[in-house]
């Protein structure tokens, strides 16, 4: 059995596909990568709002704590009876 030799233009067609299907793996590669870190910018966001959501159950839980409510005041600028605020204007 004997095999016909590939011409000319048969070889530059498979030359072409073969370069066209490596840019195209180096481009995959790219955006594969491009995605791979938008997914690990996701994933740290997840966390910190899992970690944020922590918090505000645990402050949930303890909205009856004296401590906890003061806490709360002092974060919104209440003070106490008889006590003498400062609030630094210059900065």
């Amino acid at each position: 059995m004997t095999f016909k030799r590939a011409g000319f233009l048969t070889k530059i067609v498979v030359l072409a596909l073969l370069i066209y299907m490596a840019l195209s793996l180096g481009d995959l590669r790219g955006k594969i990568q491009d995605v791979e870190l938008q997914r690990d910018a996701l994933a740290r966001q997840v966390t910190d709002q899992q970690l944020e959501n922590q918090k505000l159950a645990d402050a949930i839980a303890n909205s009856g704590d004296p401590e906890m409510q003061e806490q709360v005041a002092r974060d919104r600028g209440y003070v106490e009876k008889n006590e003498t605020l400062f609030v630094d204007v210059a900065n």
